[in-house]
């Protein structure tokens, strides 16, 4: 069962083949199993079976929806009822929700059984999930390998199968990453689609709610669920509720039943494709768009001219907004005390010390010297006038393609400590996904294969990204899932699954 997609486990829950508890038994077993990954910080078999229990007694009435009875995991990052709350940081080591993220109370009311909660970088700051006080996760491709972050947790979890799925949060990359590095299939949506009610804050221009599961017909199904205006989110955007399946399965255009795709434009952004690009990675994916190319669809090159620039200017406005969103942890309503102290500063000090870890001090640090006198206009404001321009060239890009596609990572997952040392590294790894999460477009990992046959990185899976214009999640899935039905990379899982 711990196979099967989340159609395959509600058509087998609504034929009572199996119940909802003996489903969340049986992925708890396999939690309880796989300890050495490191994916959970978190979890209550008695609050997961009560959930289970209610779901099967809603079964039993013929009272279900499309996700009862389902269960999912939940990165850290999401406050939840019952649940600790940590971001994966000694800060909220001990924090307890009195209430529920938006995102987990529409699950919650769509009968979705809740695992536990995945581990994670440190308020969500990292590319490998090495930056959480409760230690790093391990890939289950490759235990010698980091599996990407901050939504580590959250892929490994549902690479290893200890989860049909589990809810990630995307800043710069943070579920298309991880999702690349661990073979599943992960989407940000647009900026404001999903509620960051709830959602513990890193940087609040950019941090955006998504699914990640095996296959993008999964993530449509949970797409439908959290995606949806909510009033207590002010960057919430007020749309009506779409079906995100709508187009699962259709042609985009014409009647050529063996070229689906026939009429689909893909741009291949010459910048992504340059010096930088492993061969591995160059490989997997020239071999995923000629899988495209049989479906029908058309290659054009485009250009985003300012991609180099992502970087600087994320790294720039990124910890600026955390700097601001982290000054609430001062150890006096909430979060950790130190426990010795003089006064009143020496707590703030001793507490946001003790608390915060180093890659999450070094963003805070960052952020106070961009947004300080004299360096604000320099620095932060110059940043955004970039990221207007980046967000510009994209929709310059789509005025000659329909979907963007590439490389989601310039390599296939890094081995666990070997760029702990130079946070510099770490953060060029992010070149490909910084400028999407900047322009606010949604984009997606879709598993198209693996490193070079042979080397050392031959299980470590390989991603491509797939990025639209805003509001077209739909489309998005539909071109992913049409590449999944012609492939099997999203089914294929590590050795011992």
């Amino acid at each position: 069962m711990h196979q099967k997609s989340l159609t395959e486990l509600r058509a087998a829950l609504d034929a009572k083949t199996l119940s909802a508890v003996e489903l969340a038994q049986l992925f708890l077993q396999r939690i309880e199993a796989a300890k050495n990954l490191n994916a959970f910080i978190s979890v209550d078999h008695d609050l997961t079976l009560a959930q289970a229990k209610a779901a099967d007694t809603l079964i039993a009435k013929g009272e279900t929806g499309v996700l009862t009875g389902l269960p999912i995991a939940h990165k850290d990052v999401f406050v939840t009822r019952g649940w600790t709350s940590t971001a994966g940081s000694k800060m909220l080591a001990n924090y307890t929700s009195p209430f529920d993220a938006t995102v987990v109370d529409r699950l919650k009311n769509a009968g979705v059984v809740t695992l536990g909660k995945t581990n994670m970088d440190e308020f969500a700051m990292g590319s490998s999930n090495e930056n959480s006080y409760f230690g790093p996760v391990k890939n289950p491709w490759d235990l010698k390998a980091v599996p990407g972050g901050s939504s580590g947790g959250s892929a490994a979890a549902v690479a290893a199968r200890l989860a049909p799925a589990a809810t990630g949060t995307d800043t710069g990359g943070s579920i298309r990453q991880p999702a690349s590095f661990t073979g599943i299939t992960g989407i940000k949506p647009t900026y404001g689609r999903v509620s960051r009610y709830g959602m513990i804050a890193f940087a609040s221009s950019l941090d955006q709610g998504g699914p990640m599961a095996r296959s993008a017909a999964d993530c449509a199904l949970l797409l439908n669920a959290i995606a949806s205006f909510d009033p207590r989110d002010s960057t919430s955007l007020q749309r009506e509720d779409e079906d995100y399946t709508r187009y699962l399965g259709q042609r985009w255009s014409g009647d050529d039943a063996a070229k689906p795709l026939a009429g689909l434009r893909i741009g291949l952004p010459k910048e992504f494709f340059g010096e930088g690009l492993s061969a591995e990675v160059r490989s997997a994916i020239d071999v995923a768009l000629k899988q495209y190319e049989a479906l029908g669809a058309t290659l054009v090159e485009v250009s985003l001219p300012k991609t180099e620039l992502s970087i600087p200017v994320y790294y720039i406005i990124a910890p600026a907004e955390a700097s601001s969103n982290l000054s609430r942890f001062d150890g006096v309503r909430y979060g950790h005390r130190a426990a010795e102290y003089t006064d009143l500063l020496d707590m703030y000090k001793k507490s946001r010390a003790e608390g915060f870890g180093p890659e999450v001090k070094r963003r805070i640090l960052v952020g106070a010297y961009v947004l300080s006198h004299g360096y604000y206009d320099a620095y932060y404001l110059q940043a955004q006038k970039i990221r207007r321009i980046i967000a510009q060239d994209f929709q310059e890009a789509f005025n000659h393609c329909d979907v963007i596609m590439g490389p989601v990572a310039p390599s296939v997952a890094w081995n666990l400590g070997e760029k702990a040392d130079d946070p510099v590294q770490m953060y060029l790894a992010d070149i490909y996904t910084l400028s999407i999460s900047l322009a606010g477009l949604p984009g997606m990992s879709v598993p198209c294969g693996f490193g070079a046959a042979g080397s050392a990185h031959s299980t470590r899976p390989v991603g491509l990204q797939i990025i639209g214009n805003y509001f077209n999640e739909a489309r998005l899935l539909q071109v992913a899932d049409a590449f999944q039905r012609a492939s099997d990379w999203h089914l294929q899982s590590p050795a011992g699954v």
